[in-house]
């Protein structure tokens, strides 16, 4: 059977992401790369934390006008 989802994570290192779920709904961050348990993720904190939060309850920020540059 052949698989319909993509060959590598849906980020990339750089990535602006938010949490969309969990304690931390919300929260904004740069996506840093995959754990060694791929479902799993580092991301960048506004505060300049690294922290762990599962990929399930990342997603890609919306680009704005301001953030585009």
């Amino acid at each position: 059977m052949l698989s319909t989802r993509p060959a590598g994570p849906p980020f990339r290192a750089g990535d602006q992401v938010v949490l969309t779920d969990g304690t931390y709904q919300g929260t904004p961050g740069v996506f840093v790369g995959l754990r060694d348990d791929v479902q799993w993720a580092d991301i960048t904190e506004p505060d300049g934390s690294v922290r762990s939060h599962p990929l399930a309850w990342m997603a890609h920020t919306a680009a704005t006008p301001e953030s585009a540059g």
